[in-house]
């Protein structure tokens, strides 16, 4: 009887040691592989437990029958087997998930503005002044932004809010060749100046061509997924403070500092490991600051 309510002790204290034991190698795994398997945490836990047994058995054999867990050819055996399955079943799920019908910038038209589509007549010609507009190059990087920051979307450069067609003939007469390859050399050079690199290599950008007024041109489709981090605007080059703009409903609009802050938490959580950690810090320089 003694015997039988220890072996229920000893699993009990067990299987949650184990689920942290994974859940760290997990995301050990997950680190190791740079971002190159997009996984949930609980996804990450469960295949690390498979991982951490097969690496336990594998270890095994090759150490012998005496072989600790704490063992680091055991250890390593675990990750590794871990970061195989990892990426395996993110190669797996990517290929089973079915493609996504690209639908025709005439499709979209047709659609009208939402909060996953918007239309901008030009980027950077103001057809009211007609003059190049810097203020316009800056509402196209805050479209961009905006939908990086909530669900994606895609705009289009060449339509207006009528969703009529106007093409880019008048913002290629401001670049150096009026084509799209030079035109969009510029529109990635803007974003990664006011959005920085990492998210200006998210956005997706092709060209349609269409005719307005008799003459050939183009419409511009920049493609933007939901990105992993928050994206911040930096706009201008005089120390100005870094913005967070949200697309809500069919406009976009910036958050104040403290509804910037309590989105970037609830929409990017820092993991159980960071959360920890920030705590930590926060404590110590708490306790530090009454000394």
């Amino acid at each position: 009887m003694v015997y039988g309510q220890e072996s229920v002790f000893a699993i009990a204290v067990a299987l949650p040691v184990w689920l942290l034991v994974a859940y760290l190698i997990g995301q050990l795994a997950r680190w190791l592989l740079r971002g190159r398997v997009r996984l949930s945490t609980s996804s990450t836990t469960v295949i690390a437990v498979l991982g951490v047994s097969g690496g336990l058995l594998v270890g095994g054999l090759v150490r012998g029958v005496d072989a600790r867990p704490w063992d680091w050819v055991v250890i390593l055996m675990a990750v590794g087997l871990t970061m195989l399955l990892l990426a395996l079943f993110a190669t797996l799920a990517a290929r089973m998930q079915p493609p996504r019908p690209a639908q025709s910038v005439a499709e979209l038209i047709r659609r009208g503005e939402s909060d996953r589509l918007e239309f901008k007549s030009s980027a950077r010609w103001n057809l009211h002044t007609k003059a190049r507009d810097e203020k316009l190059e800056l509402v196209i990087a805050k479209a961009v932004s905006g939908f990086l920051n909530a669900d994606g979307g895609t705009l289009l450069i060449g339509v207006n809010d009528a969703g009529e067609l106007v093409g880019l003939a008048n913002d290629f007469a401001v670049v150096k060749s009026p084509d799209p390859d030079r035109f969009e050399l510029w529109l990635r050079d803007l974003l990664a100046t006011t959005l920085g690199q990492p998210a200006a290599v998210q956005a997706v950008v092709d060209f349609t061509p269409v005719e307005v007024d008799g003459a050939d041109t183009f419409v511009c489709r920049v493609t933007c997924p939901a990105s992993p981090r928050p994206v911040f605007l930096r706009p201008g080059k005089g120390g100005a403070q870094p913005e967070l703009w949200v697309r809500n409903g069919n406009s976009t609009r910036q958050l104040k500092v403290d509804e910037a802050v309590d989105y970037v938490m609830h929409r990017w959580p820092l993991g159980v490991g960071r959360t920890l950690s920030a705590q930590l810090r926060a404590a110590a320089r708490g306790s530090g600051g009454g000394e």
